[in-house]
């Protein structure tokens, strides 16, 4: 039986147990070549999410601050955060995600936003990777060294730096992996996040984020490609207990498309601090909303 009578906070390696709680997840972590092949569904699915609109109201964006948005995908969130911004940098290990990001602000004719390929564990100065006023990691953070991967992030930003984070289980469904006789392990989350932060000296404001609770989909072919995606290495058996599973849950929506839903609600943590500005520590800054 392990001994708790003289453990303390500081006593525990919670970069360990992050890594041991990652080495337990029942999911599988995704590489550039994988989201690659998702790069054009995860696009059409997410551009239009709730979860960007309420990210957004969250953050202190004006047109005289820069942004650095890393894992940015198809750029859900640069394409926006041009808009209100001097300018975006966005950053993803995923040359498909970057293509499509191009292709739609040079449909747009935008010109304030910056792609480039690059990685977590990349050297970003050698890629002319700069900091900016705020730097993002919005649901990115899926990564081996989280205090690398955040000590990284906030040398990179000058005043602010976000993090969105999930709360277990979502994105995952627990059910999906019930249907096909898996057990579901979450691996870590925020709360991980936050005592790594903790143990960095960091002590942010947290806001947690309710953006929807169901999952909709075109039709079922999207939401099976979009369930597959969360349980790794299914077989045929596994494949067709799941779609079973997706065709009891589904309910139809008036304009053609299906609606599965969730028996967790659908939240993230938003995770973020301000950094001292040593130019002028007098001056009063504007600051995000604050909420519970």
């Amino acid at each position: 039986m392990t001994d708790f009578h003289d453990l303390t906070h500081a006593t525990l390696d919670w970069k360990q147990l992050w890594q041991n709680a990652r080495r337990q997840k029942g999911w599988s972590s995704k590489g550039a070549t994988e989201w690659d092949k998702k790069a054009p569904s995860f696009a059409a699915r997410n551009r239009t999410s709730p979860f960007i609109d309420l990210l957004l109201m969250h953050l202190p964006v004006t047109s005289e601050l820069t942004v650095l948005d890393v894992g940015c995908g198809p750029g859900n969130l640069a394409i926006p955060l041009a808009g209100r911004s001097r300018s975006v940098t966005a950053l993803d290990f995923s040359e498909k995600m970057l293509e499509i990001l191009v292709a739609e602000i040079q449909a747009k004719n935008i010109t304030n936003v910056t792609a480039k390929r690059c990685a977590w564990e990349d050297d970003w100065h050698a890629l002319g990777v700069l900091p900016h006023d705020i730097a993002i990691a919005s649901r990115s953070l899926s990564v081996d060294d989280l205090t690398a991967a955040i000590a990284k992030l906030d040398a990179f930003a000058r005043r602010y730096v976000f993090i969105a984070d999930r709360i277990t289980p979502p994105p995952f469904v627990p059910e999906a992996f019930a249907a096909v006789g898996r057990p579901f392990h979450s691996g870590p989350d925020y709360i991980y996040t936050l005592n790594i932060l903790y143990t960095m000296g960091i002590h942010p404001n947290v806001t947690i984020l309710q953006p929807e609770s169901d999952f909709s989909f075109q039709d079922l072919d999207q939401a099976f490609l979009t369930y597959s995606w969360m349980i790794k290495d299914l077989n045929s058996k596994e494949e067709q207990q799941l779609k079973q599973f997706l065709l009891k849950q589904a309910s139809p929506n008036p304009d053609g498309t299906i609606s599965i839903p969730r028996q967790n609600p659908l939240r993230w943590a938003l995770i973020w601090w301000e950094k001292a500005i040593e130019t002028d520590t007098t001056s009063k800054r504007n600051t995000p909303e604050r909420s519970s």
